[in-house]
């Protein structure tokens, strides 16, 4: 199969859950479900630029500790045999200030009927007074490969509860991954994302602008689609239980 690039979507960033069930003084629990028009992930389609379904479950103490399951339909086309990813995270959620706050986790990704596929990676966000700071990094991603993404970012509220989230991303990996037309590779490429989102008859809305640094044949060469990497219009709508 040709190489992929895989991550959940969002980051599995785990803010205080609003909206969450109450089990009991120390325990709550979220339910998430969303339909949208493609599954990005820093910048690259996992369903060929298909429609996904995706949905999470996540149950958190009062401490800040909290621990999940996250799940979409995938597409890699070729002779990639899984169509679902799952992942499973655990992590610590410190709530430091009314304005600042710490996310750290760790990430099992899971591919049913393709094991191959499978990783772990760990993940930690800052975000203070709006301005987000992050990170995810693998050991083990393809078997062989070490990864860090790292990324910046800004979110904020507008007019008429409008939310909006911007967010400028570096992947790197250890080994030369993305060869263009005359020959020449690279081992780190740049995407980027503009999301505007609102909460509106009882369903959250949203639509991103998401695009990357790279060019058709770089995509081709990692993906084996020239299509997947290109700039792009995410719409979702989704639920919060």
């Amino acid at each position: 199969m040709t190489p992929r690039y895989l991550i959940a979507g969002a980051l599995l960033a785990c803010a205080p859950l609003v909206h969450a069930i109450d089990l009991n003084d120390d325990f709550s629990l979220e339910a998430k479900a969303g339909i949208f028009s493609d599954y990005r992930t820093r910048g690259i389609s996992q369903t060929q630029n298909d429609p996904a379904l995706q949905g999470s479950l996540t149950l958190a103490h009062a401490s800040g500790l909290y621990a999940g399951v996250w799940s979409s339909n995938v597409d890699f086309g070729f002779d990639s045999r899984t169509r679902q990813e799952l992942d499973y995270y655990a992590g610590y959620f410190w709530q430091i200030s009314d304005d600042v706050t710490l996310d750290t986790s760790y990430i099992k990704y899971v591919y049913p009927r393709q094991g191959d596929l499978n990783y772990g990676e760990y993940h930690a966000e800052l975000r203070a007074w709006g301005v987000l700071l992050g990170g995810n990094y693998s050991d083990n991603f393809n078997g062989d490969q070490s990864m860090l993404y790292s990324y910046v970012g800004y979110a904020t509220r507008l007019p008429y509860d409008v939310g909006l989230e911007v967010r400028y991303g570096r992947n790197d990996y250890k080994d030369p991954s993305w060869f263009a037309n005359d020959g020449s590779s690279r081992n780190a490429y740049h995407e980027w994302a503009v999301s505007f989102s609102r909460s509106m008859l009882s369903l959250d809305w949203s639509v991103s602008y998401i695009d990357t640094d790279l060019s058709r044949a770089e995509c081709s060469s990692y993906m084996g689609f020239k299509d997947v990497c290109s700039a792009t219009v995410v719409a979702s709508v989704g639920k919060t239980f």
